[in-house]
């Protein structure tokens, strides 16, 4: 399922190879969120070609509901079948297995799947920045979720229950909060004993990353706001992982700089971590079969700090969050 607003141009790439997945029985639902270009008539003319095509049109949104949590709610009230994979209008499946794939993992237990939506490769250090963002992210909503304590989902690769979202009355606590679609409803209702992960190179969703530093910017924000609204152990885990990160960058280069004769005091715990997290992401680019470029991290991992603590505050100041509505 899919929720889109002026998404004409994606949807006439992703549709199609959507309609294409090697598997026997699904159907694909375009939500056409209050599109003002051609997103109405595309998909009406696709509904005619393939039935296996459905779009429901949102033509008015309540007051004080968000969009897209309202335009889900409506796909998901319409869907066929018991199951819900999730993704977006410019995210791409990495292969023709990717229902397959994400479906292995639907056990009678299972209410959830947690999929990785990496970033498509691209020019520029901005890229090389959001992408090394996601392995940070996926790192820890996976780890979490397979030491039995799903915290996050995201979006464009995620599935979950019609029947669950039903009996718990879908985004009912948050109908009015901007953003949070996809990782509150895991964060309220995802467990060690419902929650299972998807990780091969044919379950990935590649998504395109924002082309400008404002752009990101914002988009973190949103959903860093979001987590205020996590639970209370969520919020506490969270706190103390970043809290330890940005300490263990400015703890090290303030002793560098207090005491220069004796750099090596400093400079050996950072090399280790750098040297650990090398190692970590390796192995899951390696897994995940994504090109990216080892030497950098120490670099990256530094910004990533100094970049979290602005977002951070920006997302804790801001009352009024913006979204495409």
């Amino acid at each position: 399922m899919v929720v889109a607003h002026d998404e004409e141009q994606n949807l006439k790439t992703l549709v199609p190879e959507l309609l294409a997945q090697d598997y026997p029985n699904f159907e694909v639902i375009v939500v056409n969120d209050r599109s003002n270009d051609g997103t109405y008539d595309f998909l009406l003319e696709e509904t005619k070609k393939d039935s296996r095509l459905r779009m429901v049109n949102v033509e008015n949104v309540p007051a004080h509901v968000n969009g897209k949590k309202f335009g889900i709610t409506l796909g998901i009230r319409a869907a066929s079948h018991e199951w819900i994979l999730l993704t977006d209008a410019d995210c791409r499946p990495a292969a023709k297995t990717w229902i397959a794939g994400m479906s292995s993992q639907f056990t009678d237990s299972t209410k959830f799947v947690l999929g990785f939506s990496p970033y498509q490769r691209g020019a520029g250090f901005l890229n090389l920045f959001i992408r090394f963002e996601s392995l940070i992210t996926v790192i820890q909503y996976f780890s979490y979720a397979w030491l039995r304590n799903p915290y996050m989902g995201v979006g464009r690769n995620l599935a979950y229950r019609k029947s669950l979202f039903l009996e718990k009355k879908g985004f009912n606590q948050f109908l009015n909060v901007t953003g949070g679609d996809d990782d509150l409803f895991v964060n309220q209702h995802a467990g060690g004993s419902n929650t299972l992960v998807a990780f091969t190179p044919e379950t990935q969703v590649h998504s395109i990353p924002k082309t400008t530093l404002s752009g990101f910017f914002n988009q973190k924000v949103r959903h860093l706001s979001v987590g205020k609204r996590y639970r209370l152990k969520h919020r506490i885990l969270l706190g103390v992982f970043t809290l330890t990160w940005i300490l263990a960058w400015f703890t090290g280069i303030s002793l560098l700089i207090v005491n220069v004769t004796q750099w090596w005091l400093a400079a050996a715990p950072l090399a280790l971590r750098a040297i650990l997290l090398m190692l970590l992401i390796n192995t899951l680019v390696k897994k995940a079969r994504l090109p990216f470029p080892l030497w950098a991290v120490p670099f990256l991992d530094f910004l990533y700090s100094i970049y979290y603590i602005s977002t951070g505050l920006v997302a804790l100041l801001t009352k009024k969050i913006r979204w495409r509505n």
